[in-house]
């Protein structure tokens, strides 16, 4: 089993829920909802456009790896131009969604409003208008990210995460051995292979 630990803000996360059921074949993939602002206080990590912005050409060459990446294999994807996007909610959603029968279109859904549609996902009203498109039951997921056994399976989800040696997003963990950002899949389907 491929663990996955995600969050919707960050690209390079999208990128890999896009790329990674090809390169998983047929071990199957299991989603893992983080924080990512969680994972980035507890581990004083930052995302690479703030980490990297004193640095004259590191953030213009990132982004000229993901056109690159989204060349190779076919993708959909803009940059959303309300980036960077509060998760929070969305990703009490992903919470409230593990297990369910939808889970897969919500991420779906979510992922392609925020990396394709380029939707303000930090909008209640958009968020249900996204999720009513989908197909999915935005009122009871819109109840459910108010409970508190959700909003506390989101921080230890987190926490186990961080535990775990999540310092970012995307992850991905083949048993014990883990797999950090898109560029780890080839590493990823190596592993696989061997």
């Amino acid at each position: 089993m491929i663990e996955f630990y995600y969050d919707f803000g960050s690209p390079n996360a999208y990128l890999v829920h896009k790329v990674l059921p090809g390169v998983a074949g047929d071990q199957p993939v299991e989603y893992r909802p983080v924080l990512l602002g969680g994972v980035f206080k507890a581990t004083n990590n930052q995302s690479p456009i703030t980490a990297f912005a004193g640095v004259k050409g590191k953030n213009a060459y990132q982004f000229l790896e993901i056109r690159r990446f989204i060349e190779r294999h076919g993708l959909a994807f803009r940059m959303n131009p309300h980036f960077p996007v509060n998760t929070l909610m969305l990703m009490r959603g992903a919470v409230f969604a593990s297990g369910k029968d939808w889970e897969a279109a919500y991420v779906d859904a979510v992922f392609d409003a925020m990396w394709v549609d380029g939707e303000k996902m930090d909008d209640p009203a958009t968020v249900m208008r996204v999720l009513d498109a989908a197909g999915l039951p935005a009122a009871e997921i819109a109840a459910g990210v108010q409970a508190d056994d959700v909003k506390q399976g989101l921080i230890a989800a987190t926490e186990a995460a961080v535990a775990r040696g999540v310092f970012g997003a995307p992850t991905m963990f083949l048993g014990d051995e883990m797999f950090f950002g898109k560029d780890s899949l080839s590493d990823l389907a190596w592993r696989l292979g061997a």
